[in-house]
């Protein structure tokens, strides 16, 4: 009898175990790597032992670029300052919206009288991303007169822009039709001779501070600029700083320097000097006047200007703020109503028509990054580098991002002598070190990646030298 019991018992423990040895035999089970969501103990151990890392708010997302959604991920559903991250969703908005070539400007004719109107293009005597396409139609129009129409337009910074930052290159004001880049261009040759101050015995005689001999583009603010007075040599003045800017006008006073230097500052804009820029330029007569065409009679056109991966590629590898904003604003003139540019407008047809799907909802109010208000998580980030695998040719996508140890913000890091295996984005503001894009593994493959790092304390020199070290071991161990 127990012999009997024992032998069914031993019956029903095997017919329980076979479906699962089948399944085992016929379904390899899923690695750490490729299973979704699942830790890699070993790059677990290597965020939570940095020195670095722990100190700050982190969140790490990888995924298989030919894949659909991350397969690791650290805090990675966290919500973080995005910083310049936030260009690759202008970016995206820009690749669903504007075609191949950036809107210069809407325009109509009539009898002796061109009237044109902004579209928020930024190329026009841009210094980087020049385009003579609108240049070169308003010069050669047989019109008399050029009569530019305003257009609503948003205010010339965005919401929770540092105010502070009026006069440093990478914040240029807004605007419906940019020019210039609406930055002043400074070009510093090595002073002269410095000389002693007159008067007093030659014991006490102080030499002046040397100042560089610059040139000024465009020409129209000479007159404005002048030394600095000693009066607005302030403490904790930045050592870089070549040029100071009245934060309500245009006057500026270049600081005393030894050495050869290149700068920008961004000049406060309005409706009357963009109309002197642009007469000075063209050397045409230019007037303002109001937009009424006429239905029927007056049919408005579009002058097309610059090949948008001009526009991308100059943004995304260097990181141009300005660039991006302008972006949505040539954005919006192919949304809804053509009385204005606006960016919410394209930011809210945006997340509804495009970025459905995303992990985590997108909290996004400018084209740039520079305000504090845009978060996002690691996860949604990498999710829109997934899409952006998905819809451009990869050659093209990867052309457009900085490389490591190439071009653009990546140029001094991430070195290899096989060539570059780190295309990205970096997104920096105080405290806050974001890097996201593709690398390219030992192995071959190709993983999207967002590395974001908020709130950190630590040397910004030392903080890149840890995001890298920590790349290279997915780079090396994937």
């Amino acid at each position: 009898m127990l012999r009997s019991l024992y032998f069914l018992l031993l019956l029903t423990l095997g017919a329980t175990q076979l479906p699962a040895c089948a399944q085992t035999a016929t379904t390899p089970p899923a690695t750490a790597a490729t299973a979704p969501g699942r830790p890699l103990p070993w790059l677990d151990s290597l965020l939570n032992s940095s020195a670095i890392l722990r100190q700050h708010q982190v969140g790490l997302s990888l995924a298989y670029a030919d894949s659909t959604k991350p397969f690791y991920g650290y805090q990675e559903a966290k919500y973080f300052t995005p910083a310049s991250n936030m260009k690759l969703f202008s970016f995206y908005a820009g690749l669903h919206l504007l075609g191949d070539s950036l809107p210069s400007l809407r325009y109509f004719s009539r009898r002796d009288t061109l009237f044109f109107q902004g579209t928020g293009d930024p190329t026009l005597l841009h210094g980087d991303v020049p385009s003579r396409r609108a240049y070169s139609f308003l010069l050669n129009r047989p019109e008399k007169v050029l009569a530019y129409c305003d257009i609503k337009c948003v205010t010339p910074f965005g919401p929770s822009w540092t105010w502070d930052d009026y006069g440093y290159y990478f914040q240029p004001e807004r605007g419906a039709f940019p020019i210039y880049g609406h930055t002043v261009r400074f070009y510093a040759a090595a002073p002269a001779p410095a000389k002693p101050r007159a008067g007093g015995t030659a014991a006490t005689r102080a030499v002046a501070p040397a100042m560089p001999r610059v040139r000024v583009l465009p020409r129209y603010f000479v007159p404005l600029v002048g030394p600095a007075t000693s009066d607005l040599l302030t403490p904790g003045l930045d050592k870089d700083t070549h040029v100071l800017r009245d934060p309500r006008e245009n006057r500026f006073y270049v600081l005393p320097s030894t050495k050869k230097w290149v700068d920008e500052t961004p000049f406060v804009t309005s409706r009357g000097l963009m109309l002197r820029l642009l007469g000075d330029t063209l050397r045409r007569a230019t007037a303002n006047a109001a937009w009424r065409p006429r239905p029927g009679p007056d049919s408005i056109r579009t002058l097309h200007g610059l090949r948008v991966d001009s526009l991308y590629r100059r943004m995304l590898r260097v990181s141009d703020n300005f660039l991006a904003e302008q972006l949505l604003l040539m954005c919006s003139t192919k949304i809804g109503s053509h009385d204005s540019l606006s960016t919410g407008r394209v930011i809210r047809y945006a997340r509804k028509n495009f970025l459905g799907g995303l992990p985590d909802p997108v909290v996004w109010v400018d084209g740039s990054g520079l305000s504090r208000l845009n978060l996002v998580t690691p996860r949604s980030l990498t999710a829109l580098l997934l899409r952006l695998h998905q819809e451009v040719p990869e050659r093209r996508l990867l052309s457009l991002l900085a490389a490591g140890g190439g071009q653009g913000t990546l140029r001094k890091r991430y070195h290899d002598a096989a060539g570059p295996w780190v295309w990205g984005k970096t997104g920096t503001l105080s405290n806050n070190l974001n890097v996201c894009g593709y690398l390219r593994t030992k192995s071959g493959r190709l993983v999207a990646f967002s590395f974001m790092n908020n709130n950190h304390v630590a040397d910004s020199g030392d903080m890149r030298n840890e995001v890298e070290r920590v790349l290279r071991q997915v780079r090396d161990r994937l």
